[in-house]
This record gives C-alpha cells, sequence and structure tokens, in this order.
C-alpha cells in the first residue's frame, strides 16, 4: 500500500464533489480558505495529518482510502510488524507509520510519530492544529515541547498527554535526537 499525493488530491476532489458539497462548505468545516483548498484538491499544496483526518470525518470514509484509495479489509485483527506500518510523510520533516492501516470502521488511528530536532525551531512558535475527537500522545524516545490551550508542558520518555484535540495543540522536539511517541487518534 503507497500514496502519492496527485492521488490524494484526485481523491479529495472526487469525495467533495460525489458528495455535493460546495467549496464553501468544505472551506468552512475544514478551517482553511478557497485558495488553500483548490491548492490541496489540484496537487499543488502538500497538507497534515489533520487535514486528512478532518475529511475522513467530513466525508465518512477511512483516513487510509483517501491515502491510498485502498479500503481496509480486515475486522477481526491485524499485526503490523516492527517499522512495517503505513509511512506517511505529511507534515514537515515529521514521519509517521500508521500501525492499523489495514483494518476497517477503526475506532482510533494509531500511528508512530518521529519528530526530528531542529534548532531553527527553537525560536519560533509551535505549529498548532485541532482536529475533532481526542488524542492519546505516550513518548517512547526523546523530550518533545508540548502546548496545548495556551500552556506549555515538556513530555519526556515514559510521559503521556491525553486531551481533547479540538483545543489547538502543537509539538516539537527539543533535543539532539528527536523524539519518538505513540499518538492515538480517538474518533469523536
Amino acid at each position: 500500500m503507497d500514496y502519492n499525493i496527485k492521488g490524494v488530491a484526485e481523491r479529495l476532489k472526487g469525495l467533495r464533489e460525489m458528495m455535493g458539497y460546495s467549496v464553501e462548505y468544505v472551506c468552512g468545516e475544514l478551517d482553511i480558505t478557497k485558495d488553500e483548498l483548490e491548492l490541496i484538491e489540484s496537487g499543488e499544496k502538500d497538507f497534515s495529518i489533520t487535514l486528512i483526518y478532518k475529511c475522513s470525518e467530513l466525508y465518512g470514509v477511512d483516513l487510509i482510502e483517501i491515502l491510498t484509495g485502498d479500503n481496509p479489509k480486515l475486522q477481526k485483527y491485524t499485526i503490523v510488524r516492527k517499522d512495517k506500518g503505513l509511512p506517511i510523510e505529511r507534515r514537515e520533516r515529521f514521519e509517521y507509520q500508521h500501525l492499523a492501516y489495514m483494518f476497517k470502521n477503526k475506532s482510533i488511528e494509531p500511528l508512530i510519530v518521529n519528530a526530528p530536532y531542529d534548532s531553527s525551531d527553537d525560536d519560533k512558535p509551535i505549529l498548532l492544529s485541532s482536529h475533532e475527537g481526542q488524542e492519546f500522545d505516550y513518548v517512547l524516545e526523546g523530550t518533545l515541547k508540548f502546548v496545548i490551550d495556551g500552556k506549555t508542558e515538556i513530555v519526556n520518555a515514559g510521559d503521556s498527554v491525553y486531551y481533547d484535540s479540538k483545543t489547538p495543540h502543537g509539538m516539537i522536539a527539543i533535543n539532539s535526537e528527536g523524539c519518538r511517541f505513540l499518538a492515538v487518534l480517538i474518533k469523536k
């Protein structure tokens, strides 16, 4: 299973048209501009995992179907071996591996996230995102600076954070080894 940005763009546009949703309606639901939507649907602008998650909720389809065009089929169980999750590179420099991409009708989206350290992030505001549902992040290795609801927390290996993901949130790795964590997106 693999994906490319042009294929994702075509599926997003096709889903919007199939659902009969206006550009204005979708922009309002996704909290993006008309220009952004047009660039995303043409494959000229990259998108975050949060945006794809919001689209999967809006269109009522599995996140994996948007990413790959394949519909997950397993209903009893699925095993994903170490480092064999579906690779997703949606946020600049962050790498995601989906750990249940073949399972149908998931209640959660489990992801291993590798967040590299970039010293240029030290002096910038942390990029915030929000989406429906809740989220659970468990740090496996390294340290994250986590921002939510105007508060900043330092989260180390073995620490976790659980939150309402409608609240704007974001994180960066803050030391040279980067950070690896388990992110579990919980549907509403």
